[in-house]
């Protein structure tokens, strides 16, 4: 199966161009966004900002089926600041308990599938 190189506007900040190409090489989006401002900066500013708008012209959106297995950005209330939460430590590890608790169920309810005659129908008619 070969991968097709799209704009990632769900994932990107501007135009979805770094998110398209990070997901492409299978990188992580923050990499690609170093490298490109490292090379605006180290003097290929014109070339930079020429390929970038290129990019956002020429490559086509991602379809709404690739953009939901690809999306890397999930609201969930860990991550942020604990000291702006005002929660305690205990009240922290209680989330993260709870988020990996939902976490493990859909792993399990992904491998009942995959376990599953259904799963094994599904791949018979695929493979006609």
């Amino acid at each position: 199966m070969s991968k097709t190189l799209y704009r990632d506007p769900v994932n990107g900040k501007i135009g979805g161009v770094c998110a398209g190409v990070a997901d492409y090489f299978g990188m992580e989006i923050w990499l690609v966004r170093i490298l490109t401002v490292t090379a605006f900066l180290m003097g290929l500013g014109f070339f930079v900002i020429v390929a970038y708008i290129a990019a956002m012209l020429i490559l086509e959106k991602m379809p709404p089926e690739e953009a939901k297995r690809t999306f890397h950005y999930k609201e969930h209330q860990v991550k942020q600041k604990p000291w702006q939460q005002g929660k305690s430590a205990s009240q922290l590890l209680a989330d993260i308990d709870n988020e990996m608790g939902e976490m493990e169920q859909d792993v399990a309810k992904m491998e009942a599938y995959v376990t599953s005659k259904e799963y094994e129908l599904n791949r018979q008619f695929k493979k006609l």
